[in-house]
């Protein structure tokens, strides 16, 4: 009887928070091992349909990084990356293209449709949906400097290498527009929106959109309640590996330049950033390596990782 009680406890206690995000969008970033491990993949699937069922309406964009990159070294070719961006040539962007939508995608709609939702996989370039141009060095901060160089992490070793600081990053996209309409027809219909990070450019030209980046614009357009960030870390940790469980926006940068949020926590918190600079009410990192983490963080007291506030 004691267990059950405590089963009964922990329907008490998320009660508050279903009554408050009911009608609600939550943005969530599928990424890292979460879409690795079964186990942990049909945990997420699980917790998206129960949100769904409470009246919550979780909007997904997901990585897949480890995917594209395993990808890239069976075709011969190295990752590259600067800041947590990829560096994409032309053929690099057509291999991203096809891991992101043609195969990551499909999988997640398949399996939130398996465990009885109702998903739709998406592209950014699927009614408009994300309008992008081309990013460059002048679009990032400038924290990676070294001298006239920038750190450039090779392939999985993060080996710091010196180039110019010119460096091209190729097919790497920077949104300058979210249209929304598609997400609210289909949140209005009861479907799940699952969303590959790729933009479109003015000249119908394909670009690779950080899922992060993408997360945050998206939960700024939609005014979303929440945007949530599934990593493979606990959230922002100080340098001796603590937890931060708590940050205010106008500390993000200070952090950045002591180097304690660097390479790709990068675009993480600045998406949050972003979005909260909208009407999102909160931003949260958590570790997507705990089973039913999205359940944790949003139907707990406590929750779990780094939530980032005004």
């Amino acid at each position: 009887m004691k267990s059950l009680a405590e089963k009964a406890e922990v329907l008490i206690e998320a009660l508050p928070y279903i009554q408050k995000f009911r009608h609600k969008t939550v943005v969530i970033k599928y990424g890292g091992s979460t879409m690795i491990k079964q186990e942990l993949k049909n945990a997420f699937a699980q917790d998206i349909i129960l949100l769904k069922l409470v009246g919550i309406n979780p909007v997904i964009v997901h990585g897949g990084g480890p995917q594209i990159g395993d990808m890239l070294k069976r075709l011969g070719k190295e990752s590259r990356f600067f800041q947590g961006l990829r560096i994409t040539d032309a053929e690099t962007m057509d291999i991203v293209e096809m891991v992101l939508v043609g195969q990551i995608n499909k999988e997640i709609v398949g399996l939130i449709n398996h465990f009885g939702g109702r998903a739709v996989g998406l592209s950014g370039k699927d009614g408009q949906l994300i309008k992008a141009d081309k990013l460059n060095l002048n679009h990032l901060n400038s924290s990676g400097a070294v001298g006239e160089h920038v750190r450039l992490e090779e392939g999985n070793n993060a080996q710091a290498l010196e180039i110019p600081l010119d460096i091209d990053l190729g097919m790497v996209g920077r949104i300058v527009h979210i249209n929304p309409e598609i997400l609210s027809t289909l949140e209005e219909k009861g479907f799940i929106p699952i969303i590959a990070p790729i933009g479109e450019g003015e000249r119908g030209e394909t670009y690779n959109i950080n899922a992060d980046d993408a997360a945050g614009e998206i939960a700024a357009a939609l005014k979303a309640e929440k945007v949530v960030l599934l990593t493979d870390t606990p959230g922002v940790l100080t340098p001796d590996g603590a937890l931060l469980s708590t940050l205010k926006a106008d500390e993000l940068q200070r952090l950045i330049e002591r180097g304690v949020i660097s390479g790709g926590m990068i675009p993480k918190v600045k998406a949050c950033l972003r979005a909260l600079e909208t009407q999102v009410a909160k931003a949260h990192i958590i570790d997507g390596r705990t089973n039913h983490a999205l359940l944790l963080e949003i139907f707990t007291e406590e929750g779990i990782g780094t939530q980032i506030i005004l």
